[in-house]
């Protein structure tokens, strides 16, 4: 009888910053976005999946789409601080609550952003390649350049 691995949950393969194809193999060089000082090191990603050998950059400028991710997940943080803002402290016209919910927002939002850049490219791959559960028998995702 084979030992079937069982399927990888959705959810924490993309928390985790896994491979969408087999959802195990990791897409970053280094694990901790906030452990490297320099910037630069922050998007370094293998070329393949060292679990399955899917492509990370699936075509030139692939990567441009992620702005729109980030973007939608930069709203949705500073709608959801904006809320539990408004729930504990409240806001205001006879104050300025609303401009140190602003203050802390701002800084919230630089301090997450490494993890941000890194979880809109997770997001946005995850657009494209699908969970496949025989990975190692099939050929990988490609795009079709044909006209």
């Amino acid at each position: 009888m084979e030992n079937k691995r069982p399927k990888p949950n959705y959810l924490w393969s993309i928390l985790t910053e896994r491979c969408p194809r087999c959802r195990r193999g990791p897409m970053f060089t280094h694990k901790n976005p906030f452990k490297k000082i320099k910037l630069t090191y922050i998007l370094d990603m293998p070329e393949n999946c060292p679990e399955c050998g899917q492509r990370y950059d699936l075509e030139y400028g692939f990567w441009f789409g992620t702005s729109y991710v980030s973007y939608a997940l930069a709203v949705a943080f500073s709608v959801s601080t904006f809320v539990a803002w408004l729930v504990l402290i409240g806001v205001s016209t006879e104050d300025d609550r609303i401009f140190y919910w602003l203050g802390i927002n701002g800084v919230l939002l630089v301090l997450i952003q490494p993890w941000l850049m890194r979880l809109s490219r997770v997001i946005y791959l995850y657009f494209f390649v699908r969970y496949d559960e025989n990975y190692k028998q099939s050929k990988p995702f490609e795009f079709d350049h044909k006209g």
